[in-house]
């Protein structure tokens, strides 16, 4: 991908400067993404980036950040058709797996952790908690929400494991590599299922 150079403003350039490193990513893994190699791939200069990120990790915790919201918005959109009727239940589990395994979520956590980035899973977080405050809000009891709560940890949580040992593991034990999936969406259907029957209740 080639940018031509014009003159862009800054949140502007930091986005082109942020798509840049998402294709990095994707593409060679997380090793890829430093500075330098998103100057050359944007055709800006090193200074350029230095300028809008810092250092090298703060360009893989804008990342993490700039890869949490997208994420988050896709799936956030996908729960509410789901809870319309007018999105499968699979499809919202596959966008979350794919996200942290095939578009390099996971392995982007996992590489600046091991790279001593203690804080680097926060960005992912803090728009996951502001996503899951988002869907509760428009529970009909407490209890529905505390459910959306347990199923997104248990959605994340299974999707950042299978992102990073999934293949293994299921061939270890002698199971389908799309296994978690499954599991996830056993889990979620059954969600569904329950906050459709007290909506059922609760309008009649």
């Amino acid at each position: 991908m080639s940018i031509r150079r014009t003159r862009l403003r800054p949140d502007e350039s930091r986005l082109v400067a942020l798509e840049a490193a998402r294709l990095l990513l994707i593409e060679a893994g997380p090793q890829a993404v430093t500075l330098k190699a998103v100057a050359a791939r944007i055709e800006r200069t090193h200074a350029n980036l230095l300028h809008h990120f810092g250092s090298a990790a703060g360009l893989q915790k804008a990342l993490a950040a700039h890869l949490g919201e997208t994420i988050t918005a896709t799936i956030g959109d996908a729960v509410d058709a789901a809870r319309r009727g007018e999105v499968e239940p699979r499809r919202i589990v596959d966008m979350t797996f794919d996200a942290f395994d095939r578009d390099g979520a996971g392995a982007l956590a996992s590489w600046m952790l091991a790279s001593g980035n203690e804080d680097a899973l926060d960005p992912v977080v803090d728009a996951i908690h502001r996503l899951v405050d988002k869907l509760a809000a428009t529970a009909l009891s407490p209890h529905l929400g505390e459910l959306i709560r347990e199923n997104t940890l248990m959605l994340v949580l299974l999707a950042l494991g299978d992102s990073q040992v999934g293949g293994p593991m299921a061939a270890a034990l002698g199971l389908p590599r799309e296994k978690a999936r499954d599991i996830a969406t056993r889990r979620l259907v059954s969600a569904l299922v329950e906050e459709a029957a007290a909506f059922a209740a609760h309008t009649v």
